[in-house]
């Protein structure tokens, strides 16, 4: 990655008129009806953006869209990218550099995950307070890092506590039931093994997905304050542990996603 091939990839967004979202959001697994709040459209396709990698998940849709929601100008990654697809880190956090650059103030990640805390059910959602990476890499492990930010980076908080603390307010008023927890990032694509969601519970997880991680760290490295939620699809308890079926947990998401809606609008009205 270099200066040049974000200036390009920026240059040819604003060229479509991509023009200075405060806003930037992450969709995750079967999480996209949030693009039917966006008015005013403006759609690119992730193959038509220099050096943008590829969506090549079947249920990611690899667009970029950008335009309005309750009046605030927002850019939104319907389908992200994933270690499992074969792509590395800087590749993974590519497009959130190139949001930064367009312009964005605040970044708003959302995941489908799985309920490693088993006072948690599928269909909630978990605003994720802390995270533990199990992916086996950084984002900023690169030699250049130093001419994008700060090679050392503090995570003590790495989700904005204001943000957390107006979602968690909107959540209320709104009558959402929230969660609040750790996320764990894996590799993936495979499930967890019963000894490893052993594992990871005693590690301190409250769920588990294969994302989100990666660009929460390189927000940090931007200062770019971030908030993140997981829609919970699958309870993970061990001893009771039944075969995962992908479908299914896709359509979770899909009638869970409303609610997260409600919260990012929320969030975006009161920001």
């Amino acid at each position: 990655m270099t200066k040049k091939q974000l200036d390009e990839s920026v240059d040819y967004l604003k060229k479509r008129g991509f023009d200075v979202p405060e806003f930037g959001i992450v969709l995750g697994t079967g999480l996209g009806q949030l693009v039917d709040k966006i008015e005013d459209s403006i759609v690119a396709h992730y193959n038509h953006i220099p050096y943008f990698p590829l969506a090549t998940v079947e249920f990611h849709s690899g667009k970029l869209i950008y335009g309005t929601i309750a009046g605030k100008k927002v850019v939104v990654m319907q389908g992200r990218f994933h270690l499992y697809e074969g792509y590395d880190f800087l590749d993974i956090t590519y497009p959130v550099r190139v949001m930064h650059q367009l312009g964005i103030k605040k970044l708003f990640i959302s995941n489908a995950a799985g309920a490693i805390n088993l006072d948690f059910k599928r269909g909630d959602i978990m605003l994720i307070e802390d995270h533990i990476n199990l992916q086996g890499g950084s984002p900023l492990a690169f030699k250049n890092v130093s001419k994008f930010g700060e090679r050392f980076v503090d995570m003590s908080e790495p989700y904005d506590l204001e943000m957390r603390q107006k979602v968690e307010a909107i959540a209320k008023k709104e009558g959402v039931s929230l969660q609040k927890g750790v996320y764990a990032s894996v590799v993936g694509p495979q499930l967890e093994t019963k000894a490893e969601y052993r594992m990871l519970k005693t590690l301190g997880a409250d769920a588990v997905g294969m994302s989100t991680v990666p660009e929460v760290i390189v927000a940090n490295h931007l200062k770019l304050p971030v908030v993140a939620v997981s829609v919970l699809t699958d309870e993970c308890d061990p001893d009771n542990l039944e075969p995962i079926d992908i479908e299914e947990i896709i359509a979770i998401a899909s009638q869970t996603e409303p609610k997260m809606i409600q919260l990012f609008q929320g969030l975006i009205e009161a920001t």
